[in-house]
């Protein structure tokens, strides 16, 4: 392979992870309004870019076995998931002094970072019967939806100050938007 050729691939990669990030980094920016100190940014975005490296890597190794059928069902799980969560977030948001059931902490954690690299899985599924470089691929995914968390998390405790007790709404307004528009493309 030529140096041109694997530049290419490289740059082709890199947009796909920005755009799989994205996800990542809008779903953070909903869950970073609420109350989260900077250590749990941190380990949120480490974990959410780990999924983003394992979930693609499955789908790969799958999409070389198998079809696209899975790639249909992963989106729509991943916008359920982000419904519930949203849907989760706006009802703590009346309920003072309650702790919402599910906070990016434990388990939580777990389901909000399946709930946005569900859709790294379906793209995992198509490169992986195209045959790219799976290393490269997962790796480059990874740290891109790792920052691009960071920077959702980051922005969104920042909004969160400004918004008071309306930003834990506004979190689970976007989360259950985002989680619409997976189920819904429009």
């Amino acid at each position: 392979m030529d140096i041109q050729s694997l530049l290419g691939e490289l740059v082709t990669l890199i947009i796909m992870a920005l755009a799989l990030g994205m996800d990542a980094f809008s779903v953070g920016l909903g869950m970073g309004l609420i109350k989260l100190r900077l250590r749990q940014i941190f380990y949120i975005g480490v974990t959410i870019g780990v999924f983003h490296i394992w979930m693609p890597l499955v789908g790969m190794l799958i999409g070389r076995l198998l079809s696209d059928t899975f790639g249909t069902i992963a989106t729509l799980l991943g916008g359920g998931l982000l419904i519930l969560l949203g849907v989760q977030m706006i009802f703590a948001s009346f309920k003072k002094g309650d702790d919402p059931l599910i906070t990016p902490v434990g388990f939580g954690l777990i389901v909000f970072a399946l709930s946005v690299s569900l859709d790294s899985f379906s793209v995992g599924l198509s490169l992986g019967i195209y045959g790219t470089k799976t290393l490269l691929t997962v790796t480059i995914f990874g740290l891109v939806s790792m920052v691009l968390t960071w920077l959702g998390l980051l922005v969104g405790k920042k909004v969160q100050a400004w918004l008071g007790s309306y930003s834990e709404a506004l979190g689970g307004s976007i989360l259950l938007a985002f989680g619409l528009k997976l189920l819904f493309p429009f």
